[in-house]
């Protein structure tokens, strides 16, 4: 479960929940060339004033195409330099996604700070041979606030 703390992040560009793991396994594979392990990442500008809320069990949760569809414990933060020497953050997450109910959120920049009783609650794992909702049918129903 997410801790009292956690993180917001648009995900632009993602599709779907799967298209979203497709890109971690990109950026496992960019981290391990690069020397940094085999570990997945998210790279930030800005440092989290707030890194010990977060590092107390907190996630990040993810928009895809305005719904949050998902959610990943972070499980620390690195620092990374680019080529151009400005010191940025690199978010450490848990490998795999965690579902959640759909919740809209409206576009907004970068990523902001989700207290744990403003953040969806994590779906039950489908059943034995069920599918989960496809992306369009979950977001028209939260956008209904049937979900």
């Amino acid at each position: 479960m997410a801790g009292s703390l956690n993180l917001i992040k648009l995900s632009v560009g993602t599709e779907s929940v799967e298209s979203l793991e497709a890109w971690h396994q990109t950026q496992r594979q960019r981290n391990a060339a690069a020397g940094h392990g085999d570990i997945i990442t998210h790279t930030t500008r800005m440092w989290p004033r707030r890194d010990e809320e977060l590092l107390a069990g907190g996630s990040i949760y993810w928009v895809i195409q305005g719904v949050v569809l998902a959610r990943q414990p972070i499980a620390g933060l690195q620092e990374r330099r680019g080529e151009d020497g400005i010191r940025r953050c690199a978010i450490v997450l848990e490998p795999g996604l965690i579902r959640t109910v759909p919740q809209p959120r409206r576009p907004f920049q970068g990523w902001r700070y989700l207290k744990a009783e403003d953040a969806p609650a994590d779906l039950e794992a489908p059943q034995a041979g069920e599918d989960p909702l496809p992306h369009e049918l979950a977001s028209a129903l939260a956008g209904l606030g049937v979900l």
